[in-house]
């Protein structure tokens, strides 16, 4: 059985998650953590019908600038296409937990890995907190860092990428 300050550690690293539900289960004791952000689906529709009803109004009144705001998300299209192209060259290492990301064993020491460093596959690269636990996480794959998608301190979930390595 859970101690009541893991318990109360698991509430604080879902509430500040992105998880809306959250289940535990562990030698017949379950626990089950549901977020109520407030959101009705009643209020959603009324939200959605008012945005679409100002939206044509705005189209109507701004038609010239129209082409130029249709013309923009197609530029950001093209940039954005251009990095998953590498993407898919890239090995992602992901959080195995939801926890508190850590790019050094103590702040006094330098981080594990920086953009450039050559790892493989048992280099530990991040710690991830959870419930005062400090888990290593290791690069699994033999290559180089590319780039670094969480800053130090930053809460991060389960499957949330955290480095991009090129595999060698």
């Amino acid at each position: 059985m859970l101690k009541i300050q893991e318990i109360r550690e698991i509430i604080k690293l879902v509430d500040h998650s992105s998880v809306d539900e959250f289940t535990y289960e562990h030698d017949g004791s379950k626990i089950k953590l549901k977020k109520n952000n407030g959101v009705s689906v009643s209020g959603q529709p009324q939200v959605v019908q008012a945005v679409e009803e100002v939206k044509p109004a705005a189209q109507a009144v701004q038609q010239a600038p129209a082409p130029v705001q249709e013309a923009a998300p197609s530029v950001n299209t093209e940039e954005k296409a251009a990095p998953k192209a590498e993407d898919s060259n890239l090995h992602k290492i992901t959080s195995p937990m939801v926890g508190t990301f850590y790019q050094s064993s103590s702040p006094e020491s330098g981080p594990y890995v920086k953009v450039g460093d050559k790892v493989d596959e048992s280099s530990v690269v991040c710690i991830v907190e959870a419930m005062k636990l400090f888990n290593e996480i290791e690069a699994e794959v033999k290559g180089e860092i590319t780039e670094i998608l969480v800053k130090d301190g930053q809460l991060v979930e389960y499957g949330q990428p955290l480095f991009l390595v090129k595999p060698e």
